[in-house]
């Protein structure tokens, strides 16, 4: 025995060097990550390597690894995004900027994948000029082709919109700029020419002729344009002299000029109001010291804000009513997704959580796309409609000088708004040396030597709660002696409660936690006895590590003397991978003593290994 307990201890030292030891904040997370890959577990392979990312912001591999795994799921664009990442963190690397293109190609980005086939063909590489020529040369041809066809029919529109996009994506913007001026002015009413131009001009640093443009844009235009040039103006509000620029630009925008005329009004430049109420055609209002609805603009900005403050402090009705309209003002802002999706959340409408989620999750920010792909994840699982669970739990007490393995595989079934889901279930229950006790006393509660094959319903959890009861038959693989019998009926169920406060095992900053679990278990084989346990610890958490105090207690309703006690004592927890090791070293003492042959005290050392993963 007291070697026993030597060694233990070593093996306790011997981990806590070497968590210690582990100056690589993103070890685990990595380990953690590959090993679900190559598992093919690639959803819990991506949150490992988000994890890790954020672990390790600076590191690019991390990045590219992440971006294949992605890819495996055909995540091509959140791929496109890390890879993306990687380049900026490593513009070194040739071969990670060459996929990023080929993925910018694939996914409707070919402007991006032009330029840095360009910039790595200049290095000598083969692959970037030939990719750089198939998407160059039909540019170069087309562009030929549609001037010449200008030369025949200069008032072409269609051939000055065409040659207007084919320069833009050669990045000849000089000439994509006159083309798209020209088609505009031959189709004044698409303002989407004037977005197109808006935005060449923006690239070629003419910043005040592409307000203008974009200003035009944004007044009067069909919706989804005008949200659009909104995105690519300044996010302030514009100068009455941009108006002025933009209305040389579109003269007929009467939106444009309406605002401008209520821009003088707020002003106090009376005889400018009139002069472009005069233009509108329409006579100067009664009192010239109001103005009409605020742009969208800052309605979208002043709801943003008035959300997210409601978020913060918890008024969620007013969160998710200001975000929605923000929303609707603003329907590319990915930030409000992101905040939709957590109101959502803890409104518990996850499945309009997830809806948000994942829409804020290709937000071109690695930020927020990160922080809605990391929630989307963790939400995916608890919405699918069929869910397994698997645990296993062996252990090693030297109260009964015995090893004990616990078991189970469950699937259940999880429909939008049921409170109860059925499943099925396999529990294993089992030990190495069989009955152990005295007179013929043994501790069945912890060994029943069985396959337990069972179906039941079980509620969602609330506030840390939940309940469950299921029927089944359990196949005993070792017949105990007062019963033969290899089939037994079994039922069971209960209510379980699991709460934890403070720093929880895997939280990057250290500190003090407290948590408890409590189970109150009918089993049918126990004599139809009901058993309450109480598992609670305080202690201290070192990232991956724990070090606690135990404090459990168990009763049940027959009053016998095994299912009857307290115990307290230090323990020891660390996570390896996905495995969580545990040791504890407890003092217990029975609280009824009828018919207990061991004595009213007992010591136990118990080591333990937990697994668990859900699909």
């Amino acid at each position: 025995m007291g070697n026993q307990v030597l060694r233990l201890f070593l093996f306790l030292a011997v981990a806590v060097v070497a968590v210690g030891q582990e100056t690589d904040l993103a070890y685990s997370a990595l380990e953690n990550a590959y090993e679900a890959a190559r598992a093919k577990d690639y959803d819990r392979a991506i949150a490992a390597f988000q994890q890790a990312a954020e672990l390790a912001p600076n590191r690019s591999s991390i990045r590219r690894d992440l971006a294949y795994t992605l890819l495996k799921i055909g995540e091509t664009e959140a791929a496109r995004d890390q890879l993306a990442e990687a380049m900026r963190l490593d513009p070194a690397d040739e071969q990670g900027a060459l996929e990023y293109a080929f993925l910018c190609y694939e996914t409707k980005q070919p402007i991006i994948a032009r330029r840095i086939f360009d910039r790595i063909r200049k290095t000598g590489n083969a692959t970037a000029a030939q990719a750089f020529e198939n998407i160059d040369r039909p540019l170069r041809e087309e562009i030929a082709r549609w001037t010449q066809a200008l030369r025949l029919s200069p008032d072409n529109f269609s051939a000055h919109e065409e040659l207007a996009r084919l320069a833009e994506r050669r990045d000849e913007l000089k000439l994509a700029a006159e083309h798209y001026e020209k088609a505009w002015r031959l189709r004044p009413n698409r303002r989407d020419l004037l977005l197109d131009l808006g935005r060449v001009w923006k690239e070629e640093s003419r910043i005040e002729d592409s307000n203008a443009a974009l200003l035009a844009a944004s007044r009067g235009a069909e919706p989804r344009i005008a949200e659009d040039a909104r995105e690519l103006l300044p996010p302030r509000y514009p100068y009455v002299y941009e108006f002025q620029k933009a209305l040389a630009l579109d003269p007929s925008n009467a939106a444009l000029r309406r605002e401008l005329a209520y821009l003088h009004v707020e002003m106090g430049n009376q005889p400018e109001a009139e002069k472009e109420f005069q233009a509108l055609g329409n006579a100067p209002p009664q009192t010239l010291r109001t103005r009409p609805e605020e742009p969208r603009t800052n309605v979208s900005k002043d709801a943003k804000q008035l959300g997210q403050t409601s978020l913060e402090r918890g008024y969620l009705p007013d969160a998710l009513k200001y975000l929605r309209v923000a929303h609707e003002n603003d329907p590319v802002d990915f930030n409000v997704m992101l905040k939709l999706g957590w109101a959502y959340n803890m409104l518990k409408d996850d499945v309009d959580a997830m809806r948000w989620f994942s829409l804020a999750r290709n937000s071109p920010d690695p930020a927020i796309a990160a922080e809605a792909t990391r929630a989307y994840h963790n939400l995916k699982p608890a919405l699918e409609r069929f869910r397994t669970t698997v645990w296993a739990f062996p252990m090693f007490s030297t109260r009964w000088h015995d090893a004990f393995a616990y078991a189970q595989a469950k699937t259940e079934l999880r429909m939008p708004n049921w409170f109860v889901r059925p499943y099925v279930s396999v529990r294993l229950i089992a030990d190495t040396r069989g009955a152990v006790g005295v007179a013929g006393i043994g501790p069945q509660y912890l060994s029943e030597r069985s396959v337990i094959l069972g179906a039941g319903l079980a509620t969602a959890t609330w506030r840390g709660m939940t309940g469950w009861f299921e029927a089944g038959e359990a196949l005993r693989y070792t017949p105990a002696p007062r019963d033969p019998s290899r089939v037994v009926s079994d039922y069971r169920g209960g209510l379980s409660y699991a709460k934890g406060l403070g720093r929880q095992l895997g939280s990057e900053a250290r500190g003090p936690f407290v948590e408890t679990n409590d189970d109150g278990i009918f089993v049918s084989r126990f004599s139809n006895d009901t058993l309450l346990y109480s598992q609670n610890r305080t202690g201290y958490t070192l990232h991956n590590a724990q070090l606690y105090w135990n404090w459990n207690a168990t009763v049940d309703a027959l009053g016998q003397y095994w299912a009857n006690y307290v115990e307290t004592g230090p323990g020891f927890r660390f996570r390896f991978r996905a495995l969580l090791f545990s040791v504890n070293l407890l003092r217990g003492a029975y609280l009824i003593n009828q018919g207990n042959l061991r004595g009213p005290n007992f010591n136990d050392l118990r080591v333990g290994i937990w697994y668990a993963f859900t699909r």
